[in-house]
């Protein structure tokens, strides 16, 4: 007797986690591994959020809160969506999860029914077609084009809906290529979205990692017919570099908000009582520590795209937002599964191969770590092309 769920069986394990634990692997045995495959931020949580979570610790803030969060939280968060966003939610439509990735899944759980529709531009992130595939929908891939900035057109997402299309999923600034769309490309999508009653699910957790003059927009707040469709999704790892914290929110319609909240609550209940006192502390506190962190990350993206601009036989997009570079190497013939496998064996650099984001012929660098780290990683990487 199979004893696996069909819906699991056919899902795909991460690529991101996988390449990282086997870079961790090497080094735990003594291997100069050079690593650019997790997205992570390399600082430390600032202290005001640690010792936030450490005095709710003293202060016995050890037992369930209300499955949706903290009611405080809840209040920041809208809060926050207001001021930065232009998003109005009252605090029942918001629901704080077991971070950001968790907060993509309950929404698609609460919403989309098995064989419903939901198109996904590619590159995505690797986790969106898996989540629509466990609650047995039909992930519907739309390739998007180097030139336009691997952002879906408004023509491509008409071109791909059907009477079966439940829901789009929009990544901005987006994993693995860092894009970041703009207010106009936003609307007309939005726009579509509204005519045909299409759900949104506007994944945002790189919202404060955007660069140069461009800026982030929730599409949420372009109209009233679009925020009554739109899901909007962020946390605070990526900004906050509180990834093992596991803190991440849905803000929804109402009845949508509800049925994530029952979803929790028979599931995980709320998230770490005492993280939520981090979080709180996070969104209150000085935000110049998420500029500064910015700034560094822009500091390396620039480094970066230098160095692989002067390689020859790769290509590569400039990122807006985030903090990955999709790298081309279709020149080179090599498969993106096999060249990373070489790059790591030969090379000792750690990537991940676009395969994992619905894109052959790419892989992917975080730029999440140091330059000393960037630059010795960019010198192996050029040597490994040049003799490819």
């Amino acid at each position: 007797m199979d004893f696996i769920a069909k819906t699991v069986a056919e899902l795909s394990p991460s690529m991101t986690l996988s390449i990282t634990s086997q870079a961790k692997a090497l080094k735990k045995q003594g291997v100069d591994v050079l690593s650019f495959g997790a997205g992570e931020p390399d600082f430390n949580t600032p202290a005001h959020i640690t010792q936030a979570a450490i005095d709710a610790l003293n202060n016995g803030q050890t037992r369930y809160t209300e499955s949706a969060g903290l009611l405080e939280l809840r209040e920041a968060i809208a809060a926050k969506l207001l001021i930065d966003n232009n998003l109005q939610y009252d605090p029942s439509q918001i629901s704080v999860n077991c971070g950001a990735k968790h907060s993509c899944y309950n929404a698609i759980a609460a919403t989309v029914n098995p064989g419903d529709e939901v198109i996904i531009p590619a590159p995505y992130w690797t986790s969106y077609p898996e989540m629509v595939k466990l609650v047995g929908g039909v992930p519907v891939i739309v390739e998007t084009k180097a030139e336009n900035g691997w952002k879906i057109t408004a023509e491509e997402f008409e071109d791909a809906m059907s009477p079966l299309t439940k829901m789009i999923i929009l990544n901005s600034p987006g994993n693995p290529t860092g894009s970041v769309y703009t207010r106009e490309e936003l609307q007309a999508i939005g726009d579509i979205a509204a005519g045909e009653d299409i759900l949104i699910l506007s994944d945002e957790i790189y919202e404060k990692l955007v660069y140069d003059e461009h800026k982030h927009i929730s599409i949420a707040s372009l109209s009233k017919e679009i925020f009554d469709l739109t899901i909007t999704i962020n946390g605070f790892s990526k900004a906050y570099a509180m990834t093992g914290w596991r803190l991440g929110y849905t803000a929804a319609p109402k009845k949508i908000a509800e049925a994530i909240d029952t979803i929790q609550s028979h599931t995980t209940s709320n998230p770490t009582t005492f993280a939520q006192f981090g979080a709180i502390a996070a969104l209150q506190g000085d935000q110049q520590i998420v500029a500064d962190m910015r700034d560094e990350f822009n500091v390396r993206r620039q480094y970066m795209l230098s160095r692989l601009q002067a390689i020859k036989n790769v290509r590569v997009v400039e990122p807006q937002g985030a903090f990955y570079f999709l790298v081309n190497v279709e020149p080179m013939g090599i498969k993106s599964v096999n060249f990373c496998e070489k790059l790591l064996s030969k090379a000792k650099v750690a990537a991940v191969p676009g395969v994992a984001f619905g894109t052959e012929n790419t892989i992917r660098f975080s730029y999440a770590t140091g330059l000393d780290v960037i630059n010795a990683g960019m010198d192996r990487f050029e040597e490994f092309c040049t003799q490819h």
